[in-house]
């Protein structure tokens, strides 16, 4: 028996574990509150996988699911409460050789607070309010066609 290599990555409402098995066959995902079982044959030579982990913090096992594809299983796992930032997957600091972070889908969505969003807003409206055309300078004839600079040549049509 092999554990499975896995990627995770955190969200606001879930956390997600991708198990990295290719033609996966009696796929089993146990949703614990506090702890994930993951257990497969994978490969054409039907290896035995199996993965525990005991999570950072609660999920809501009954809206945590998964799906199965060719390449990976992936498990979304609901979080008991959401909006809390998982620093780490695990209960415990240890490193686990087949897990990693998934930085492809990795985002710091906890520094987009809604006070942030605001200024945003706030920064929105000061740029529509500065004014339209009427007070930019004239630009002496900038827009007109026949004003050429003395480097500009014409070009070769293309082939």
């Amino acid at each position: 028996m092999h554990p499975a290599t896995a990627k995770w990555y955190d969200r606001r409402d879930s956390v997600f574990i991708e198990f990295c098995v290719a033609d996966s066959k009696d796929v089993k995902v146990n949703f614990d509150k506090t702890k994930f079982g993951f257990s497969c044959l994978g490969g054409t030579d039907n290896v035995k996988h199996e993965n525990e982990i005991d999570l950072f913090e609660a999920i809501d096992q009954n809206e945590s699911k998964h799906k199965r594809t060719d390449r990976s299983v992936l498990c979304c796992l609901r979080k008991a409460e959401p909006g809390k930032a998982w620093p780490r997957l695990t209960k415990e600091k240890a490193k686990l050789t087949w897990l990693s972070v998934d930085f492809n889908n990795w985002k710091d969505w906890e520094d987009d607070s809604d006070e942030e969003l605001g200024h945003f807003d706030q920064f929105s409206d000061m740029m529509n309010n500065m004014g339209g055309d009427e007070d930019l300078p004239d630009l002496d004839g900038a827009d007109d066609d026949e004003s050429a600079d003395s480097d500009d040549e014409k070009m070769p049509d293309l082939e």
